[in-house]
């Protein structure tokens, strides 16, 4: 017999699609991530009158924006089955060599730009090595890591650099655009930009394709060492670029800037739902990622909990959102 329109109609049907979209959801990371988020957003506020004040939620946002902006990079290295280490370094390095440039009296633009250059060394350095030589990320942006902390400790001797800088160039880590913070608008921006290029563009889908399977991607035509170093030149650039930031916010180039940085932009990806194997991950999930750390760190804050405790936490979901999304692949996998 033929479905009527009425059949289509029914509340049973519709209750079915209804289902079955939820469940279409429910298979997206991103979305997962979000629901944590949310939850947990509500948890605290449960507990505390402050966390939802305007104040309260634009200082987190304004916390989390610069690992929200490195792990945009970072998760686009992980996509193609690669890691990072080296984020951390570049970040404190580009802010010190933006500090020297201003003490030694040179234009903002150029010394910006001076900031960013460093991030492209770094890149150029990890994907060559990786690429060219054949260094297993690991190794290879383990050792950037620890050169660039040691030109840190040597350039500095342990003491911060602290030069005149021009009233605009705090703008770009103090400003405010209305009640929003400056890095945070970059942070969107920077979001949507490569949200779009990796979903849209030849050169989003060739990042997957490299992740997913390397040795098929290479018979495809994809230029899988071209790709790599890309995504390690963009990852530490804009590592940069959250220095640069960094020190627009403070005026001041810590020896220590960065250090650690690179675990919490690591943990942003993963929760976010990138796949250490390669292959799976998003931008949009990542800047959720960083987001959930964030509220979670401001969260131990707020209800007076032990911030020994903060990493904990954070290592218990990551280990939790790992585990549902290896779990969420085994189901699927099975169905299919």
């Amino acid at each position: 017999m033929l479905a009527t329109d009425q059949d289509h109609n029914a509340p049973g049907s519709l209750h079915s699609r209804l289902l079955a979209e939820a469940g279409r959801l429910f298979q997206v990371r991103e979305f997962n991530v979000l629901i944590a988020l949310v939850v947990v957003g509500a948890l605290i506020s449960l507990y505390t009158p402050y966390f939802l004040t305007t104040n309260n939620l634009m200082g987190v946002f304004r916390a989390f924006s610069l690992t929200a902006i490195m792990s945009i990079g970072m998760v686009m290295v992980i996509i193609t089955g690669g890691i990072d280490l080296s984020v951390g370094s570049a970040m404190g390095l580009a802010s010190l060599v933006t500090a020297l440039c201003f003490s030694m009296g040179y234009p903002t633009e150029l010394c910006i730009a001076a900031g960013l250059g460093v991030g492209l060394i770094f890149g150029l350095c990890n994907g060559l090595l990786i690429t060219f030589i054949g260094l297993p990320p690991f190794i290879a942006t383990l050792g950037t890591l620890s050169i660039g902390r040691g030109l840190m400790y040597m350039i500095t001797r342990g003491v911060p650099v602290t030069p005149e800088t021009p009233e605009a160039f705090a703008i770009l880590g103090q400003g405010y655009l209305g009640p929003v913070p400056v890095p945070v608008i970059i942070m969107v921006v920077l979001m949507l930009v490569f949200a779009v290029i990796m979903r849209r563009t030849r050169f989003g889908r060739h990042v997957y394709a490299t992740g997913g399977n390397e040795h098929a991607a290479r018979l495809s035509g994809v230029k899988v060492d071209r790709i790599k170093l890309s995504v390690y030149v963009l990852s530490s650039t804009i590592a940069a670029l959250a220095g640069v930031i960094g020190f627009s916010r403070y005026l001041s180039a810590e020896p220590a800037s960065g250090f650690g940085s690179e675990l919490d932009v690591i943990a942003a990806a993963a929760i976010g739902g990138a796949s250490l194997a390669g292959g799976a991950g998003s931008v949009t999930g990542a800047v959720i990622g960083a987001a959930l750390v964030g509220v979670i760190a401001n969260g131990v804050v707020l209800l007076n909990i032990n911030t020994y405790a903060q990493q904990a936490i954070t290592g218990g979901v990551i280990l939790i959102a790992v585990s549902l999304d290896v779990l969420r692949s085994r189901i699927m996998g099975g169905k299919n």
